[in-house]
């Protein structure tokens, strides 16, 4: 089981990696998913060496390769691949993509009985 530290340090990168700060992480209540997630995709010592929280500078292409999926996974709820690892239908509405474009995933977030009939929501220039 690993410690909070380690969580901490995960989720001190991937404040780093995604831009969001580490309130909105934690409100997502996946960051130790996340955790285990990249800890079980990635080889250890190349999670290790992700988690020491080197210099942009330092990252070489497989450390490059390990940041981009975890930023992936913040984003998306889904590990990269083909397919892509869904981690869960949470885990894909807490998505940090939905976020960044001030939007609710599909399906997630209804708006009410008749919130689509409100012309303040009509995107301009749409039919009426």
């Amino acid at each position: 089981m690993p410690n909070r530290d380690e969580t901490q340090r995960f989720t001190a990168l991937s404040v780093r990696l995604t831009g969001f700060d580490e309130v909105a992480l934690e409100a997502t209540a996946l960051a130790e998913v996340y955790r285990s997630v990249a800890a079980g995709q990635l080889d250890a010592e190349r999670y290790q060496r992700l988690l020491r929280d080197p210099d942009d500078d330092a990252l070489d292409s497989d450390l490059r390769e390990a940041a981009r999926a975890v930023t992936y996974l913040w984003y998306t709820g889904s590990w990269p691949g083909s397919p892509p690892i869904v981690v869960s239908p949470r885990a894909q509405a807490e998505g940090l993509v939905w976020k960044a474009a001030g939007l609710h995933a599909p399906g997630t977030d209804p708006g009410g009985y008749g919130s689509w009939a409100d012309a303040g929501d009509a995107v301009e220039g749409s039919v009426r």
